[in-house]
């Protein structure tokens, strides 16, 4: 009993201590400056120009308490935080009721308040860590000592995450319904304060289902909590609603892919705790408008809105890795997943180049020739292979370099793969910065491994530049609101590979779309000739689930993917795709630019070639073209290297 009585009166005096400290708080953070809950509410992206191109969280149109319908006010209460008006930042009942509830049911509830919340919106990182958890209790006590209720409610309903890019209750009614915040019935209401959540499965727009469901949950608090009556509930649960799901001439739109991969950057670089201190950040992004919109325009206007492929891009400036454009999906509005930045895929025959430098780098010339035809190759544990061609189309006789390119010969590249040596692919791929995993096996050439498309668009980059390494990034410069700078990114540049190797390399990529390659077969981007005003360096990749058309000049680079989430099987018409927006945007962005291409190397000679067979050309020759060699490799009419090199493993 006597135990019983000391125990009680410590966990009194604890109580009371406990109390005492958050009095003194309370009374502490009333003599600290106010912390600014108007300005925190938005970061600043600034292009490449340093204008601004986005402000806020999203917000784009602040709604006062005022112009902001009851039904939301009174939903969001009942539905986040029944207490907030009663209470100073924290609900302690709640707490209490959460540590008992999770303690024995082994659930998670929380007991996060709206001003809490309102906190992590504008300061805080969502990390489970003791040290985020004292600011948010600190700086959750600063804006209940400086702000009234309604202000904090204010901010809060402006900030709040609604899904597919619509921060901010203004936002979210004019982007699902098309009308004002105050003009939003107690269904619409209802439904929108359903989202935040969980923006993405209680969306109308995504998951109407679950969204009524969820709708269901909020109206039943508000009976419960008095704000209506059950048959109100029910009236407006039967209530049909005409989802929307768009924003009329909403041009930030165009760039949401673009910011959230600034915003993982951010996290990456380590930077969001700075937010504490900083209330707001101010990002210098390396975003060209010219080359984000031409994505952005190609990519609506070229996929049908009918299927459900999918599609990612991105244009980078070979010479300093800074991304310039990106896009992560056909539309924000219906998915917000970023497909540049967080999905692997794989790469189909783009993967070839990087094996025809090691080739080049290793006695290759464009003239070295391989036979096209049907092949099985024994393999080190006897097993085999045996690649096809597109269409099962050979040749039945030798081919140079230049040609495999152009008709993106899958037996050539087997035997050069072989005869290298598997490892030297490998090599050469992480060399020029591709980290993904990649295994020396025979089908490596053609593609058959996994990378983002960030890896591609920056092993390809190399070819671009003249030979270096370069690591792709989206931010130049951080700042907090004072001005300081926080991060600012250097340039980090590698010389890799050899600079006459590369541009050898960069004038093959031609082939592809080079009528003179026309002979048994076609050049795999010929039908792209047509509506090119630039010279392109140029590689298509597909697979059974993947297309890629990834090309460049010595000022950009570019890379589009097509297909399926769910790694279906690509219909035959949806290949078209990928080409029309890679090569429609390229020309939009260089519109107005001269042609700009290599200078020939000093080591590097020109000579005029059959190009199907590498031979150098005769007087009547009408196809004749000029390939480029390392002086001292170019061919002669007698010379040995158009007798096929037989590769090791090859029957």
């Amino acid at each position: 009993m006597r135990l019983f009585r000391n125990l009680w009166k410590f966990s009194l005096f604890f109580i009371c201590l406990c109390f005492v400290f958050v009095i003194f708080c309370y009374f502490y953070v009333k003599l600290t400056p106010t912390v600014n809950i108007t300005s925190s509410e938005g970061i600043t992206y600034f292009d490449n120009t340093n204008t601004v191109f986005y402000q806020g969280n999203g917000t784009s149109t602040w709604a006062n308490l005022k112009n902001i319908s009851q039904n939301v006010i009174d939903a969001t209460i009942s539905s986040e935080d029944k207490n907030f008006y009663s209470h100073h930042g924290f609900d302690f009942k709640r707490i209490l009721k959460a540590m008992f509830t999770n303690i024995t049911s082994g659930t998670k509830q929380g007991a996060s308040t709206i001003s809490q919340q309102y906190v992590k919106n504008l300061y805080l990182d969502f990390d489970q860590t003791w040290s985020r958890k004292w600011d948010e209790m600190w700086l959750t006590m600063e804006i209940e000592a400086h702000y009234s209720k309604d202000e904090i409610l204010e901010g809060y309903l402006n900030t709040i995450n609604y899904g597919h890019g619509m921060y901010g209750i203004e936002k979210a009614s004019k982007f699902y319904f098309n009308k004002s915040a105050k003009d939003l019935t107690l269904a619409e209401a209802s439904i929108l304060v359903g989202i935040p959540k969980s923006p993405t499965n209680y969306s109308p727009v995504n998951n109407f289902d679950a969204a009524k469901q969820r709708q269901k949950y909020i109206l039943s608090t508000m009976v419960d909590n008095k704000y209506i009556t059950q048959k109100e509930a029910d009236a407006a649960y039967e209530e049909e609603l005409t989802i929307v799901g768009n924003l009329e001439n909403d041009e930030t739109l165009n760039y949401m892919y673009y910011i959230s991969a600034v915003n993982s950057e951010l996290e990456e670089l380590g930077i969001s705790k700075s937010l504490v201190e900083s209330g707001g950040l101010k990002i210098y992004t390396s975003m060209d408008m010219k080359a984000q919109n031409a994505l952005e325009k190609n990519t609506k206007s070229v996929i049908d809105d009918q299927t459900e492929i999918q599609t990612a891009s991105m244009m980078m400036d070979p010479n300093n890795g800074q991304i310039l454009a990106l896009v992560g999906g056909k539309d924000y509005n219906t998915s917000e997943y970023n497909r540049a930045i967080s999905s692997k895929r794989q790469i189909g025959s783009t993967m070839k180049p990087f094996l025809y430098y090691a080739a080049l780098e290793n006695g290759f010339t464009s003239s070295s020739a391989f036979k096209s035809e049907r092949t099985t190759f024994t393999l080190s544990n006897n097993e085999t292979y045996s690649p096809k061609n597109y269409n099962d189309k050979y040749a039945e006789k030798p081919i140079s370099l230049a040609t495999a390119i152009a008709y993106s010969d899958n037996i050539y590249a087997v035997k050069t793969h072989m005869f290298l040596g598997e490892d030297m692919l490998v090599e050469t791929a992480k060399r020029v910065g591709i980290t993904s995993k990649l295994e020396p096996v025979a089908s490596l050439p053609l593609g058959t491994y996994e990378m983002y498309l960030k890896e591609l668009v920056g092993g390809y980059s190399a070819f671009a530049n003249g030979g270096y390494k370069i690591k792709p990034y989206l931010i130049k410069k951080v700042e907090n609101a004072k001005g300081e700078v926080l991060y600012e990114a250097k340039e980090e540049k590698d010389q890799v590979l050899s600079e006459s190797i590369t541009f050898i390399l960069s004038n093959l990529l031609t082939s592809t779309y080079d009528s003179a390659f026309i002979d048994y077969n076609y050049p795999t981007a010929i039908s792209l000739a047509s509506k090119m005003t630039h010279t392109y360096a140029l590689k298509s990749g597909t697979t059974d689930t993947d297309s890629i058309y990834i090309g460049y000049t010595p000022d950009v680079v570019t890379a589009v993917w097509c297909g399926y989430d769910d790694n279906r099987t690509i219909k035959a018409d949806d290949y078209k795709y990928t080409k029309d927006i890679w090569i429609n945007a390229m020309e939009d962005y260089l519109e107005g630019t001269e042609n700009h291409w290599y200078e020939i190397p000093d080591n590097v000679v020109g000579v005029l070639v059959d190009p199907i067979t590498g031979k150098p050309a005769s007087k009547d020759n009408e196809k004749a073209k000029i390939m480029y060699y390392i002086k001292g490799s170019e061919p002669s009419a007698d010379d040995p290297v158009f007798d096929e090199i037989e590769p090791n493993n090859d029957e």
